[in-house]
């Protein structure tokens, strides 16, 4: 059976193979024909020295020339999206028409283009400028970027083709793309597109390549080499802290997505105005894509109340009720059980689930668990598991004092949501609850479920550690994503034609903001006159 090839040097060739693996059909749970290879070292390395090559490169060339391959790229992603949709449906289950062609395929082409705005206009560089001091300094490219792309978006977080990926190359890094293994084919398509992108816009070979799979000690010491800028993942906190030790051992950067359950607070007064409209956004956003977004409601907060006790029962129905749809990987339903079983070893009692489901595919029941309050204060670490996949946790606080020592206990998430009345009946507990939320959460939602992540300048996808290994950076919404990939570099008393183009007396696409002497300006610096 022929072995897939590898993108290196911007040339599709054989693989230095060490083993070869599949993906599989989630929805039938069988093996899908392509054979794809497990790369040596010697295929990281040869990657490393062509995106350095290629770093040069896109360091001659103007910002807007990289614009134009993202833009191309887009452009090549829309006119194959028949093929891309239906590989990505193969590869995941996650539904075509719905799912992957009306919502997900556009957002990653929107984000590809939205990245090329900013590459071109220029402001995401901060510039600043200090006339007197002679002092200019602003973002600058830092290095190749390495993206581990995850498994439940194969195209808008996809390591080749996601936020992660137009974030690093709008910056101007070249990206070593490492596929999920679980939508080689998915990902090997959209490295055919940026391949032909490439070609088109004239980028150095090198500037995005793809190997789909390496050994772990492979992978750590990929993330360590002191030729590779940064590193992106997201995936598992296992396998993420691995390879933020190693990282971290090399001094190299590596921004991390990694857990987060996402706590929905219901107050009372919110439960008594509409129990049966909250306990549908609740199901739908828990079931949604089978629970497996990285901001899916996996716990939900309560008071011991007849209003929380009713909510409980309508979300049970619902949760019985909904068909049970494939996850994406047998790997995902393993974990899952296990972590349910985490959680039922903790004292959290399964309501609705908790179990593999019957018939084809990786399936497994929609699960809910329910804890008291004093429980989860007493295993806080173990009741915090996170359940990847269609379930969530309900807690029960006996009153207002335990919920916020609840609330106090949290890990870092990436969303925190508060439920309240739109009267203004729970505004006295809501005070008391925010502030504490607040710090725990990258993105606070009011009256509103957290699955939906819209692509926008001020969107904060980060947040406290587990969520992300560094509070201090989003992974969704340029400019700012765009930073984690870039050094501040400072000109101290350089001459003119040395500086980079945006650093320069002239403004040069007249549109650049530029901090001048602590005002914000379009404008050119006009030199004072001399005798």
């Amino acid at each position: 059976m022929v072995v897939q090839p590898i993108l290196l040097r911007g040339q599709w060739q054989k693989a230095q193979t060490l083993q070869t693996f599949r993906a599989a059909d989630p929805a039938r749970g069988e093996l899908l024909p392509e054979l794809f290879p497990v790369s040596s070292w010697s295929d990281c390395e040869t990657a490393l020295v062509a995106a350095n090559e290629a770093f040069q490169g896109l360091q001659q060339m103007p910002s807007a020339r990289i614009a134009e391959f993202l833009e191309r790229y887009a452009a090549e992603i829309e006119a194959d999206r028949k093929e891309l949709v239906r590989l990505a449906h193969a590869e995941t289950a996650l539904p075509a028409a719905t799912r992957l062609a009306r919502v997900e395929l556009p957002r990653t082409t929107g984000q590809l283009r939205a990245a090329a705005e900013c590459a071109r206009e220029g402001s995401w560089r901060l510039p600043t400028i200090d006339t007197a001091a002679g002092l200019r300094s602003g973002f600058q490219p830092l290095g190749p970027v390495c993206v581990f792309g995850p498994n439940n978006f194969p195209f808008a977080f996809g390591s080749i083709s996601g936020g992660d990926f137009a974030a690093a190359l709008a910056a101007g890094n070249p990206v070593i793309a490492k596929a999920n293994g679980c939508h080689p084919a998915t990902t090997q398509r959209l490295a055919e597109a940026a391949d032909r992108a490439c070609r088109t816009t004239g980028m150095p070979p090198g500037t995005v390549q793809l190997l789909y799979r390496t050994r772990h000690v492979d992978g750590q010491r990929l993330v360590a080499d002191p030729r590779l800028g940064a590193t992106a993942y997201t995936g598992s906190r296992a396998a993420g802290l691995r390879l933020k030790a190693a990282a971290d051992a090399a001094g190299r950067p590596i921004y991390l997505e990694l857990s987060s359950i996402n706590p929905v607070i219901l107050l009372p007064g919110a439960l008594r105005e509409r129990p049966e409209s909250i306990a549908d956004e609740f199901s739908t956003s828990c079931l949604l894509g089978t629970g497996q977004f990285c901001t899916n409601p996996g716990m939900v907060l309560l008071l011991d109340s007849p209003q929380s006790a009713t909510f409980i029962d309508l979300v049970c129905q619902r949760f019985r009720a909904a068909p049970v749809e494939p996850l994406l990987s047998k790997a995902v339903r393993t974990s899952l059980q296990a972590n349910v079983q985490a959680l039922q070893r903790a004292g959290a009692r399964v309501l609705v689930g908790g179990v593999p489901a019957g018939g084809a595919g990786f399936r497994f029941a929609n699960t809910l668990c329910r804890v008291e309050g004093q429980t989860f204060l007493d295993e806080s670490p173990a009741l915090q598991t996170e359940t990847f996949g269609n379930a969530s946790l309900l807690v029960v606080a006996s009153d207002l004092e335990q919920l916020l020592s609840i609330l106090q206990r949290l890990e870092g998430n990436l969303t925190g949501s508060v439920y309240s009345d739109t009267a203004g009946a729970d505004d006295a507990e809501y005070e008391q609850i925010a502030p504490i939320l607040r710090q725990r959460v990258g993105r606070l939602l009011n009256d509103k479920m957290p699955t939906g992540v819209a692509v926008s300048p001020a969107m904060n996808h980060g947040g406290p550690y587990p969520a992300t290994g560094h509070p201090g950076f989003t992974a969704v919404g340029v400019p700012a994503a765009m930073r984690r990939f870039a050094m501040l570099a400072c000109y101290d008393n350089v001459r003119q034609h040395r500086l980079p183009d945006w650093l320069q007396d002239p403004n040069p696409t007249g549109q650049t903001w530029r901090c001048i002497d602590g005002h914000w300006t379009r404008d050119d610096i006009i030199p004072p006159e001399t005798d």
